[in-house]
C-alpha cells in the first residue's frame, strides 16, 4: 500500500514539532511545508537532516522522493 499525504504529515509531526505542515503527493512523490521552530539557526541540510530523521526507515521504503521546503515560524510569517 502506497503513503498518503496524510500519513507522512503524521510521521513529520510524530518525529519534529511543527507549528504549521502541509504534505501533497501521489504516493510516492512528495511535497511538504515544515514550519518548525527547531530549525533555527539550522543551515537548510541541517533542517532537512531533521525531518529525515522523523521519518526513519520510512524514506528507504515507503517514501520514493520528499521535496521539502524548512521554514523556521519566522521566516513563514515573513516570507508565507
Amino acid at each position: 500500500m502506497l503513503p498518503t499525504p496524510e500519513l507522512v504529515k503524521s510521521y513529520i509531526a510524530a518525529g519534529l514539532d511543527c507549528s504549521h505542515l502541509e504534505v501533497e503527493g501521489d504516493g510516492q512523490h512528495f511535497t511538504a511545508v515544515i514550519v518548525s521552530d527547531a530549525f533555527a539557526g539550522k543551515r537548510l541540510i541541517q533542517r532537512h537532516q531533521l525531518v529525515y530523521a522523523a521519518l526513519g526507515d520510512r524514506m528507504k521504503a515507503e517514501i520514493h522522493a520528499l521535496s521539502m521546503k524548512t521554514l523556521t515560524s519566522e521566516e513563514y510569517k515573513n516570507n508565507g
